[in-house]
């Protein structure tokens, strides 16, 4: 590979940037006001706590407590940020922002997780509403999409009450849109990054199609037609006349999505973004406000990744390969919104579309004892990732009265995921004798699973969800509110997946040497009787489907001053089913239901021992169910993990107990200190395990153990140190320090006995597994760390929008599987990470507003390793350098 790209070219990268804006401030007569500084409005409404939240059910404060501060006055573990917070901190989007609450952690692509739990235990809502993941392999949304002058309020809810859903395990991330903005703005943003191990860098790609630089294919890629009327008709591959399957192979997109090209230098990121506001009078009493956001960002990433596996950790690896793969991902984002106030009543309408798409190319090197002792084995892949989601919702919260309120919400979200075109290509050197082997020093491919192998697949995923929700609040006096409410959603889904491997009988020497392109020619196809074989599987199509009917009854209540209570129970009705499509008229149509309804109680006190000082303690039930991926019997691929998972209908839900104590000290507005235990009882927690033959395939799937527990502490704390008193110089008047740190210790344990069993997806008939054979007694859970610490050292200026700020993040070594044939987990080791985040306000000249954004991430050079480790022996499964990157943006307002 070629030189690395070092810090000295990357911080000259972003000078280039950064240079024009910052010379302008250096000449600006007057401190700048840009658009990251809060409005006069934004600041009162949030010293007066007066800040627009939208969530199912009533007001999330108790308003008999005497105080300004939401979180304080809560009657719930929550952290809110109001539009003035959110500005405050400096960041552009959403995912930034939340890099000050306390327990979350924000992972590379703007996911947000609670208290480090995941992906599982992460709930994410939009005005209220579910919001799903673009990529329906996930079920959360990348929080960096919105950006922060789109949204009025971000509540983070870490106890669980009965108006929110009933799938609730490390807390719910509820993001409310401005209904009206408080002023008219346009604000336009370009950025750049660059990564020490991507940019100017080798990597791989391949032409695809000249439309691939915008997110969108231009049709190149579409199901060939007479592979789709294959799939239509009925009739499985095997049944096909010879002369159809190459036929079928003769219409595949060939060179330009076979053929593997070497980039020696590959480009920088850039990014791109547009959002407008603005409000007009409509009537006597009424307001009506539109909101637009659109952005564009086309990103790569290359990672020289070793990848590893073992059947006995006493000895080498039994399959070791080096991987240099490239992706290049390009998003677009929009996001539309209408807000009309006529009194006390208020609407909303946000509309948000996302497409991510994702073109990988791919290259390895290496050995599998598992197959041709000694052979090196050289893989080429091309991929093209399409996710894309459009979700629309409509919320009204009406006054009915003095006491009496009314919120209803509905929505409509589709979610869609397209991988057209992966292919693979196998070639074999033996390396054996030249006697023996003629040609034993050449790469060839015999298309015959043995000395080579060349398939590709098409897959396709579309799933609609449905919702709406009604909630009727009472005040029977200033302390007094109990409220009601009903919620209901239906999600289906259909995915396919097929998988085809191109055959040959007797291939000629020298066609086994060809490229991928020639070697799958028309002319080849038919001089040398090539066909298709179907490695789909009986049931290539599933159908899967979740209704949910909830109903809830919540009393918040100060009973006495300085004591609260919030109670509430839920019902909550579920019926989830996976459904294999018999399309191939076979007769037998599996079907695996998840039929069952919980009630979900929920309770939290506080007392307010004195001004400033109060303890809470919480507990109740929730629930956490297999989502579908995890459900389908399908093997995909996760292009973050780099891996191969398979689906397991077998799956059931997990019921979770959750209790925790709580004190709490606000020395000031935004000033903290909060010491807590948790602990959590599961049943049927779902755990990932990864399973490997004699040919060293790897596969990772999921399975229900028996039983975990799970608690810890957490301690955190917030303070700000004002400048002013240390010199009378201009520059300290305005600035202060911020300090937030926090730390978590976990400690989580399976419960695994001797009698219990578990259902993996292998499962055919007879006696059920033992769990024994799956899980380990007193091993973690998967994804928790013992250890994690968050701490921020920033300057900031509390007039205008200044702010320097270092992150450190640090997470103890986490299991991401359970090894295969109880052989020592798979664990991630995500060690320390440092990164540096510059937000400038700059007015350039005509007296323009700016911002200037910098940022450093990863500065310490932070390596990725997944590995299992015996007697001090490591087989990895995946290891390598994530890089420094270097980011540089310019936003003007206007």
């Amino acid at each position: 590979m070629s030189q690395p790209l070092n810090m000295a070219r990357l911080l000259l990268i972003s000078t280039a940037v950064v240079a024009p804006a910052a010379m302008a401030q250096n000449n600006a007569p007057t401190p700048p006001v840009t658009s990251g500084t809060p409005t006069q409005a934004e600041e009162a409404d949030a010293q007066a706590g007066r800040v627009d939240v939208s969530i199912p059910g009533s007001d999330i404060i108790v308003t008999g407590r005497r105080t300004s501060n939401i979180s304080q006055a809560a009657p719930q573990v929550v952290n809110l940020l109001s539009a003035a917070d959110i500005k405050r901190t400096g960041e552009g989007d959403i995912a930034g922002s939340l890099q000050r609450v306390t327990g979350l952690s924000v992972v590379s692509g703007g996911y947000v997780y609670v208290r480090g739990l995941g992906d599982r235990y992460s709930l994410a809502l939009l005005n209220g509403s579910p919001l799903p993941s673009p990529e329906p392999l996930k079920r959360v949304v990348p929080l960096d999409i919105f950006p922060t002058s789109v949204i009025a309020s971000t509540l983070v809810q870490k106890s669980y009450s009965a108006n929110f859903p009933g799938e609730f395990g490390g807390g719910v991330i509820n993001l409310t849109t401005k209904a009206i903005p408080v002023e008219s703005y346009l604000e336009l943003s370009v950025g750049s990054s660059a990564n020490t191990e991507t940019s100017g860098q080798l990597g791989y790609t391949y032409y695809g199609a000249k439309s691939d630089w915008t997110g969108f294919d231009d049709s190149s890629r579409d199901v060939p037609p007479l592979l789709a009327q294959a799939f239509k008709s009925g009739t499985p591959f095997a049944n096909m006349p010879r002369t159809d399957l190459q036929a079928i192979s003769m219409q595949f997109l060939n060179a330009k999505t076979s053929v593997l090209q070497r980039t020696n230098s590959l480009p920088f990121n850039f990014s791109g973004s547009l959002n407008a506001g603005t409000s007009m009078d409509v009537g006597s009493d009424g307001r009506l406000g539109m909101i637009l956001t659109a952005s564009y960002s086309n990103k790569w990433r290359t990672r020289d990744t070793l990848q590893q596996a073992s059947i006995d950790l006493s000895q080498a690896p039994g399959k070791s390969a080096q991987q240099v793969n490239t992706d290049n991902e390009v998003t677009v984002n929009a996001l539309f919104g209408v807000g009309l106030e006529l009194g006390d009543q208020k609407i909303r309408w946000t509309n948000v579309y996302i497409r991510d798409t994702l073109k990988r190319g791919a290259l390895s090197l290496g050995r599998n004892d598992g197959a041709i002792a000694g052979a090196d084995y050289m893989k080429q892949n091309t991929a093209w990732y399409e996710r894309q989601l459009i979700d629309t919702q409509l919320v009204g919260e009406f006054k009915l009265g003095d006491a009496l309120s009314l919120d209803l919400r509905g929505g409509y979200a589709n979610s869609q995921r397209e991988a057209p075109y992966e292919r693979e290509f196998e070639y074999v050197r033996t390396n054996r004798d030249l006697s023996v082997d003629p040609v034993g020093d050449r790469f060839v491919n015999a298309l015959n699973r043995q000395r080579g192998d060349a398939s590709i697949t098409f897959s396709d995923l579309n799933e609609d969800l449905w919702s709406a929700g009604a909630d009727l609040s009472y005040k029977f006096s200033s302390d007094v509110t109990l409220t009601t409410g009903y919620a209901f959603s239906d999600t289906k889904r259909t995915s396919s997946r097929y998988e085809l491997h191109f055959d040959a009988t007797n291939l000629p020497i020298s066609v086994q040497q060809l490229r991928p392109d020639y070697l799958l020619s028309d002319a080849s196809i038919q001089l040398y009787d090539m066909t298709l074989l179907d490695f789909s599987g009986n049931y290539p199509v599933y159908d899967a489907a979740l209704r949910v009917h909830a109903g809830y009854g919540q009393a918040k209540a100060e009973l006495v001053p300085g004591l609260t209570v919030d109670a509430g129970v839920r019902y909550e009705k579920g019926q989830q089913s996976v459904t294999g499509v018999d399309v191939y008229n076979t007769g037998v149509t599996p079907v695996n239901r998840i039929d069952k309804s919980y009630w979900l109680p929920a309770a939290t006190i506080t007392f307010e021992a004195s001004k400033g000082l109060q303890f809470r303690l919480s507990g109740s039930k929730t629930i956490a169910r297999p989502q579908f991926r995890e459900l389908i019997a399908q093997p995909y691929i996760d292009t973050d993990s780099n891996r191969f998972y398979r689906g397991n209908p077998f799956l059931q839900d997990s019921r979770l107990w959750n209790a925790e104590a709580r004190a709490e000290w606000y020395m000031g507005r935004d000033e903290r200190l909060t010491l807590a235990g948790f602990w959590k009882k599961i049943d049927n927690p779902i755990e990932t395990y990864t399973t490997i033959n004699d040919k060293y395939d790897v596969t990772t799937s999921f399975a229900n153990a028996p039983e975990a527990t799970l608690y810890g502490a957490e301690i955190e704390a917030q303070k700000y140190l004002p400048l002013d008193g240390w010199s009378d110089g201009a520059f300290f008047q305005s600035r202060r320090i911020v300090l937030i740190g926090n730390y978590t210790y976990t400690k989580s344990k399976l419960k695994v006995g001797a009698n219990d069993t578990t259902v993996p997806y292998s499962y055919t008939t007879g006696e059920l597994p033992a769990a024994s054979d799956y899980f380990r007694d007193g091993s973690p859970l998967t994804g928790q760390s013992d250890h994690l610490v968050n701490f921020q050292l920033g300057l900031e200026d509390t007039d205008k929008l200044s702010q320097q700020t270092l992150l450190l993040t640090y997470a103890s070594p986490r299991v991401t599987s359970r090894g295969p044939n109880l052989q020592p987990d798979i664990k991630e080791k995500p060690g320390l990470t440092l990164d540096f985040v510059a937000r400038q306000g700059v007015k350039l000249p005509g007296g323009i507003n700016s911002e200037v954004k910098f940022e450093a991430r990863n500065i310490t050079g932070r390596k990725f390793q997944e590995f299992q480790e015996l007697d001090g022996n490591k087989v990895f499964y995946n290891k390598y350098k994530i890089g420094t990157t270097i980011a540089a943006s310019l936003t003007v307002a206007f």
